[in-house]
């Protein structure tokens, strides 16, 4: 197990003057990072808030499934945004763009091959393995819309002590990956990424984020299983992303459809770097 957070440490690289954030409290436990910070949302917390834990005992993943952590050897953390000035309907964009910062940060750190599933799973090494996941979720109240983003992420442990097709930086890069200086750079490019689409009225082809979206992304270009919310299952070629950042489907019918959420399953193996079938 790593060493503990150190609280002041993360503030003075990322709060106030120095930093992007507003505020980051760290916890050594709670239930689910976001479903506390969502709270913190109803309550006011300001926009820009950060929330870190050691352990979290109710982790939440996409359509209800649990995000297992041991303590100590990975990022559990939730940024909350409140980006009034873009148009909801571009909300979309949010988990997808943080998705791309933990992207392009364990791409720097790791020289496995690393890629996106989407909207955001990180997959890493040779065989694709699940290493990290986002959450969205949003609420309303007198503030306006707050939007509360959880990110998990694998940093150290074998893939043995990992749920069933995870792995790890560590296990990756053979070699132990330091949590604070992986915690610091997310959060550090989270905040670039989501300041530049919050200028740019959350347009995703300013500042390249469609662009840089799309090279990451390994389910563009192929064929795709996509689970969705209820039970139903849509299949297809994934096309593109648009610009509220739903995966345009091209079913075997040849009707395309736009998918707001749902879970990717890539039904032949994909390169990493293209999003293109694998030769073979």
């Amino acid at each position: 197990m790593e060493q503990a957070w150190d609280a002041a440490a993360l503030r003075a690289a990322l709060v106030g003057p120095a930093g992007p954030w507003a505020r980051l409290d760290v916890v050594e436990r709670v239930g689910s990072t976001n479903a506390a910070l969502l709270t913190s949302a109803a309550s006011g917390a300001p926009d820009r808030s950060v929330l870190v834990a050691e352990h979290q005992d109710a982790g939440r993943g996409r359509l209800g499934r649990e995000w297992v952590s041991p303590p100590g050897t990975g990022v559990t953390v939730s940024v909350l945004l409140r980006p009034g000035e873009v148009s909801p309907d571009r909300y979309g964009w949010l988990p997808l763009l943080t998705g791309l910062a933990v992207h392009d940060t364990v791409r720097d750190l790791v020289p496995a091959p690393v890629c996106l599933k989407w909207p955001n799973d990180l997959l890493l090494g040779a065989a694709q393995r699940k290493a990290g996941g986002i959450l969205a979720e949003a609420t309303s109240g007198p503030d306006g819309t707050a939007v509360v983003l959880g990110i998990g992420l694998n940093v150290a442990g074998a893939p043995a002590e990992l749920p069933a097709g995870a792995t790890s930086l560590a296990a990756e890069a053979a070699g132990a990956v330091d949590r604070t200086r992986v915690l610091v750079a997310v959060l550090t490019r989270i905040a670039e990424r989501e300041s530049a689409w919050r200028v740019s009225l959350g347009d995703p082809d300013a500042h390249h984020l469609r662009a840089d979206y799309r090279a990451a992304c390994a389910s563009l270009g192929a064929e795709v299983r996509v689970e969705l919310p209820g039970g139903m299952a849509a299949t297809g070629m994934a096309e593109d992303v648009d610009g509220d950042g739903r995966l345009l489907l091209l079913g075997a019918d040849g009707q395309r459809r736009a998918i707001a959420a749902g879970d990717v399953v890539h039904l032949r193996p994909v390169d990493d770097r293209s999003g293109a079938p694998a030769d073979g």
